[in-house]
Parts: C-alpha cells; sequence; structure tokens
C-alpha cells in the first residue's frame, strides 16, 4: 500500500468518523424514543432548530452555552411532540411532520438576516464590511490523544476529533447499557411492546414516554448543534439536508440498538465523506448531481436488503406509533 492510498484511507476514516456523530446523536436520541413506542419524525426539523439556536449562541457565548442551549430547545420541542402525541393521542406521523416543518421553516426565518448579508455581498462586493461581515463560527477545538492519534489508519480517525464526536460515543454506549442492563431500561422497553401489560405493573406509561421523547429530541439538538460547530461552521439554509431522515431510517438500520447505531452511523458518515472525495479522484466530476444522491440511494438500498432479509418482519417495538389510554 502506497503512503499516498494510506493517506487517503485515514482522511476517508477521520471524515467518516466526524460525518456519523451526525446520525450517531440523533439516531441514538430517536433509538430511545422509539423504543417507548412513540415515532419521531420531526428529528430534521428539530436539527435545524439546534443547528440555527447554535449558530446564534455560539458567536456570543461560545460552545458549550451553544450545545446546551441547543439541547434546551431540542427538548422543548419533543415536549411539544410529547404532548400532541402522548397526552392528546393525535397521529405520531403528522405531529412528526408538522414539526418537522416548523423547525425547518423557524430555523430559516432566524438564518434570513445572515442570507440576506451573503446576497449583498455577492451582488455588490463594494457594500461596507460591517454589512457583508461573513459570520462564521469558530469549530469544536481538536482533542487530540498524542500517544494515540499517531496510530496507522485508525489513530487519526478515532484519537484526534473533538470533543461532541467523544460525547456521542459516549452517549451511544451509556443509552446502550441503561436500555438493556437497568430497571429503568427494562420499564421503557416494556412501554413499548404493551403499554397496557406495563401500566398494570405500575410502570407510569404516560411519564416514560414523555422523557424518552424529550430524551430522544434533546439529542437530536446536539445533533444539530454538532452540524454546525463541529462540522460546517457556518450558515446555510437547509443546513441539515435530510440528515434528519437519514438518521431515522439508521434506527432502523441498527434494530433500535444504541450500540449498532455507532457502526450504521459512521458507515453513512463514510458515504456522505465520499461525496466529496470521490470527484477528487477523477469518478463523477461531470455529474456531481448523482454523487450527491449517493447517501439517499444507500439508505433506500439499505432499508431494502434489511427487509429482504428478514422477510418483511423488521423487529420494531410492538406499540411503535400507537398512542396509548388506559380506557381502552
Amino acid at each position: 500500500m502506497t503512503l499516498e492510498s494510506l493517506s487517503f484511507i485515514e482522511a476517508i476514516l477521520a471524515s467518516a468518523v466526524s460525518a456519523g456523530t451526525i446520525y450517531l446523536i440523533a439516531s441514538v436520541g430517536e433509538c430511545v424514543t422509539e423504543r417507548s413506542g412513540v415515532i419521531n419524525l420531526g428529528i430534521e426539523g428539530i436539527m435545524a432548530m439546534g443547528a440555527i439556536t447554535s449558530f446564534i449562541i455560539t458567536l456570543a457565548y461560545g460552545h458549550l452555552a451553544a450545545i446546551l442551549a441547543a439541547a434546551l430547545v431540542g427538548a422543548v420541542f419533543g415536549l411539544l411532540h410529547a404532548f400532541l402525541s402522548v397526552s392528546l393521542r393525535l397521529n405520531q406521523i403528522v405531529v412528526g411532520l408538522a414539526i418537522t416543518w416548523l423547525g425547518l421553516g423557524l430555523s430559516a426565518f432566524m438564518g434570513a438576516p445572515e442570507v440576506a448579508r451573503e446576497l449583498l455581498k455577492a451582488l455588490n462586493p463594494a457594500v461596507p464590511e460591517y454589512l457583508a461581515e461573513l459570520k462564521q463560527a469558530p469549530r469544536l477545538p481538536e482533542v487530540r490523544v498524542e500517544f494515540l492519534a499517531g496510530v496507522p489508519i485508525l489513530g487519526r480517525a478515532l484519537f484526534s476529533q473533538n470533543a461532541l464526536v467523544y460525547a456521542g460515543l459516549a452517549s451511544a454506549l451509556l443509552l446502550w447499557f441503561i436500555l438493556f442492563r437497568t430497571r429503568w431500561g427494562l420499564s421503557l422497553r416494556s412501554v413499548g411492546e404493551n403499554p397496557a401489560l406495563a401500566d398494570t405493573a405500575g410502570v407510569n406509561v404516560f411519564a416514560v414516554r414523555y422523557l424518552a421523547v424529550i430524551v430522544g429530541s434533546a439529542l437530536a439538538g446536539v445533533a444539530g448543534a454538532y452540524l454546525f460547530i463541529g462540522y460546517q461552521p457556518f450558515w446555510v439554509e437547509n443546513l441539515t439536508r435530510s440528515r434528519g431522515f437519514i438518521a431515522l431510517s439508521l434506527v432502523i438500520l441498527s434494530s433500535w440498538s444504541p450500540l449498532r447505531a455507532i457502526a450504521a452511523s459512521f458507515l453513512f458518515g463514510g458515504v456522505e465523506s465520499l461525496q466529496f472525495r470521490i470527484p477528487l479522484r477523477g469518478f463523477g466530476a461531470e455529474t456531481p448531481q448523482l454523487i450527491m444522491m449517493l447517501p439517499y440511494i444507500i439508505t433506500i438500498v439499505t432499508l431494502v436488503l434489511i427487509s429482504l432479509a428478514s422477510r418483511g418482519r423488521i423487529p420494531a417495538p410492538a406499540a411503535l406509533g400507537k398512542p396509548y389510554s388506559r380506557e381502552e
């Protein structure tokens, strides 16, 4: 293997981990939500709100405040989703899509001044500098583990990343342990499988679902914050580019397991990074639109293969998407 090939592989793996963290944080949160029996299709909108919140807060107060604010905004949207889908028992699909469009529209409105500033700069380069200033947030600093970062191939990918990458991995491991090794996790999974039986056993179905939706939405907000301050530190409209919907598909790919979501997310992060590196190697430079379709094609193909392998019986939580009422 030549030095150039080794460098290319290292760059792809490092980009896969960096890009995959967006999907990892969002899909791990959705695993928790769906294990409780609630589908949150609002992830895309919540991620967009997390991104615009981090854009506004980072410039004024720094990274930590931006991450906390994005998590809080995500939790508020999760509370709205839980109220509509758990308390009012509205259709979870409709509620989730409504939250997606609300988040996308509101984030575009809040980011409109920046878009207008860039348009003004493009149309008239002679405008005053304070009007045409590009607001680019500082990226999260790299946390480098010196004695491991130099390991060939994997060192750069795993030990030379920012703090949110490590936090994403830690959250996946922690939530897997909580879901499958603790009493609270057993209660949450029982609510997603048979809420009536769980209620009879003394589990507060509504409280568990509220908490699961809020936690999952808070993590989606953090994923949006990471997208801005850890991956693409400048604001453009539609920053999420359907990454929330890909994260939803990764929940299925990982069989609702936060541990498997690590591999699934980094796989799709690698696919996304290839979008920008394949043309540099001389492939697809004439048809960039086809290269940009690659993550979505891989998503569809993967889900079809999983469905065929399981003969259409994907092991989803039995009560997923079904509202619960004690009167029924």
